[in-house]
């Protein structure tokens, strides 16, 4: 029986991949792999090893998680070293959790391996620090896709008081999300940023407030993530001394 490492890729730059991330993905036979998972980020595995590709696309999974799980099982039978690549970090929104637990259940050795989490590198590779001194001392990370049913839903009035919002997948969610935030005690001209494509030649920035985004929300395109408070306002001038990358996109709405 084989080992499964369930590593995080980072949040799309290859070069934030860790050590170690790269020596699994050199000794592995098998990876199941994400839609985000970047191709130089697979380029690190060995020629003979087979690629499976888990990921999915506008929110619907092209193949289940359940059927993922079995798969990890499946392949850790008949393999020595199987990796699951996943972006960002695997317990940071990314069922990491629920694979492993899969994994306990059926006698299958695992490891985690943690990765550079979207939700702090991202908005560092914008201009946009989660906490900075006599502006923002607290920060939360709460998910933008609320699931239907017997799910919990977020409530966001336990978030009126913490100084930067981190909203992971929410996107498509981000008006209503924008007036929820505002009927809960958020200021309405508090800045928002989304951050598309982050850590990636293709990152682009927008700047925009919650009253905006509540009543003309500005035109962004997933996978993005949409920070809210005082410290977007530092984004212009961090944002002009940043190195990370070749192309940035910043703008402002209206």
């Amino acid at each position: 029986m084989g080992k499964v490492y369930l590593v995080g890729a980072g949040p799309g730059d290859p070069e934030l991949l860790t050590l170690k991330a790269v020596k699994v993905l050199h000794e592995a036979d098998v990876v199941l792999y994400d839609r985000l998972i970047s191709e130089e980020a697979l380029h690190y595995t060995k020629p003979a090893c087979k690629l499976v590709y888990v990921g999915k696309s506008d929110g619907k999974h092209t193949i289940p998680q359940e059927e993922i799980n079995r798969l990890l099982v499946y392949y850790a039978s008949t393999h020595e070293v199987v990796v699951r690549l996943k972006g960002g970090d695997p317990f940071v929104f990314g069922r990491g959790g629920e694979e492993a637990l899969y994994l306990k259940r059926h006698g299958i050795p695992y490891e985690i391996v943690p990765g550079v989490s979207s939700l702090y590198s991202v908005p560092a590779y914008a201009g946009i620090p989660l906490t900075f001194r006599g502006i923002a001392s607290s920060f939360a990370v709460i998910t933008g896709h609320e699931a239907t049913g017997k799910e919990k839903r977020v409530n966001w009035l336990a978030f009126r008081e913490i100084d930067t919002l981190v909203i992971l997948m929410g996107v498509r969610n981000r008006q209503r999300i924008a007036k929820e935030l505002i009927a809960s005690g958020r200021n309405p001209d508090e800045p928002v940023a989304f951050v598309e494509r982050g850590t990636t030649p293709q990152q682009r920035v927008t700047v925009s407030t919650l009253k905006e985004v509540a009543t003309e929300p500005p035109p962004v395109n997933p996978p993005a993530i949409m920070v809210v408070g005082e410290v977007v306002r530092l984004q212009k001038e961090l944002s002009e001394l940043l190195t990370n990358l070749k192309a940035e996109e910043v703008y402002h709405a209206r």
